[in-house]
């Protein structure tokens, strides 16, 4: 079940699944708080917070009582959403779980009467790209960004 954030205690929890899914990446790429600070591994309440604070919409997937997954939506421009900190716990992932926070990602979009889903993820994140390829998405460019320690490849998925 997929269902917007509601309260403190979800938002902290949203944290902890947002860092723990993230954790994997941090090590795969030696991200540390040194050489990305803002890295979801990293990710705090308050940020969170700050996050539904700016319109941003928060979502978690649960299974049964336990949240599982995490993605955000934001409205970038006119019939333009950014899919934000996608995250499966590790021990959840391969379930299909990360397809459903898409395709309810593209079903809040659409019923927003978006046109686009757009993404930013680690270019040099073979795995990742190739299955987000698999969803749909199309590389847009690739950005290296002087204060991060990998390139930014940006892709988006039109909707029908």
């Amino acid at each position: 079940m997929i269902r917007e954030i509601a309260n403190e205690k979800e938002l902290e929890n949203s944290a902890r699944v947002i860092a723990d899914s993230f954790r994997t990446v941090a090590v795969e790429f030696n991200l540390t708080k040194d050489n990305c600070p803002t890295h979801p591994s990293l990710i705090t309440p308050e940020q969170l917070t700050e996050m539904k604070r700016k319109g941003l919409k928060l979502f978690g997937l649960f299974e049964g009582d336990a949240q599982v997954g995490f993605a955000a939506l934001e409205k970038k421009k006119y019939k333009v959403y950014n899919l934000e900190k996608l995250a499966v716990l590790p021990e959840h992932r391969h379930k299909g779980y990360g397809g459903k926070l898409i395709e309810f990602a593209e079903g809040y979009v659409k019923n927003a009467e978006g046109e686009k889903l757009s993404i930013g993820i680690i270019n040099e994140h073979r795995v990742l790209k190739k299955w987000y390829e698999a969803k749909g998405f199309k590389e847009t460019s690739a950005v290296k960004f002087e204060h991060l320690p990998f390139t930014v490849c940006f892709m988006e998925k039109t909707l029908g």
